[in-house]
């Protein structure tokens, strides 16, 4: 185990290198100036331009530039905003909400997806699982923001049962309804995908003999059925952590939440190229550590998974 983690640790610096390079790359060809326009419709004056240029290196080649910010990494000093505030702040304080509300979105659409999922594949052409998977489809069809903004009209509006927007400083129930929106593409695709792994596993031969030997239904479920059907389901779910932190742009802007997402469009928009990237490399991080720990999990989920 210790030899695969190894291996596996030493396979995230290729990983990261060729990241974080391309990233510094895609916003370093981004067309317009952005030095240029912080100063709005007047404009800075040119020695204003060529010293903001100088002090974040925008004056020298991409590969100076992204060397520079590879060194900044590596000693602890990922530099500052065009406003002058140090990057690090900006991370330290948009990163907890947005991965509160990851986490939050994660365990509602992994509880209730399983749930549902279990209950539809052992349910195969009955009426629940005809209704289910009708639901699932429709709410994979739905843009994210097209269920926010219904939600907060009917849930937080016309019922008034959880806040509208998150504010700046958000609790568990402002980030609720936030969760819930985030969560429910995933939810669908966790129903769908449990669903048709349980409608497999309980035709196998091992559930079979399992049913022979005498056991109950319920521990023939739980110890074979659903145990089994949850591999794949550990897959996505590993994976979504990271697309629902970088998926939380649209739902932050709905429900005006500072936190990763709302700070990243900002950045983008005014060009700030060490935000950009050191927002976005911490996604990728996100990424990589999600799924090392899928990995060591499929030990624990399959006996028959052995890393020597």
């Amino acid at each position: 185990m210790l030899w695969y983690l190894g291996r596996r640790l030493l396979q995230v610096i290729p990983v990261f290198l060729g990241a974080t390079l391309l990233l510094y790359a895609l916003v370093f060809l981004r067309p317009g100036d952005p030095v240029a326009g912080l100063g709005g419709e007047r404009g800075l004056p040119e020695a204003v331009q060529q010293q903001i240029r100088a002090q974040f290196h925008l004056d020298q080649p991409f590969i100076v530039q992204y060397l520079y910010y590879l060194k900044g990494i590596f000693t602890f000093d990922l530099g500052s905003t065009f406003t002058g505030r140090p990057v690090s702040d900006v991370v330290v304080e948009a990163l907890p909400i947005t991965f509160q509300l990851a986490i939050m979105a994660l365990v509602i659409e992994t509880v209730f997806g399983i749930a549902f999922g279990l209950f539809a594949g052992l349910r195969k052409g009955k009426f629940f699982d005809s209704t289910v998977l009708v639901f699932s489809l429709l709410l994979i069809a739905l843009p994210t923001f097209v269920t926010g903004l219904v939600l907060q009209i009917v849930v937080g509006v016309q019922l008034d049962w959880l806040p509208v927007t998150a504010g700046r400083d958000p609790d568990f129930i402002s980030l609720l309804m936030p969760a819930i929106v985030l969560a429910t593409t995933s939810f669908a695709q966790i129903l769908r995908l449990t669903r048709t792994s349980v409608i497999e596993n309980a035709t196998a031969d091992f559930v079979r003999t399992a049913r022979a030997k005498g056991l109950s239904r319920g521990r023939v479920t739980n110890r074979h059925v659903l145990r089994n059907s949850l591999i794949p389901v550990v897959t996505f779910v590993g994976v979504d952590l990271g697309n629902l932190m970088a998926g939380s742009i649209v739902v932050e802007g709905i429900f005006n939440i500072n936190g990763v997402g709302g700070t990243l469009f900002n950045a983008i928009q005014r060009g700030e190229s060490v935000t950009i990237v050191t927002l976005s490399t911490v996604l990728v991080l996100i990424y990589i550590v999600a799924n090392l720990l899928v990995d060591l999990l499929y030990a624990v989920l399959d006996p028959r998974i052995r890393y020597a």
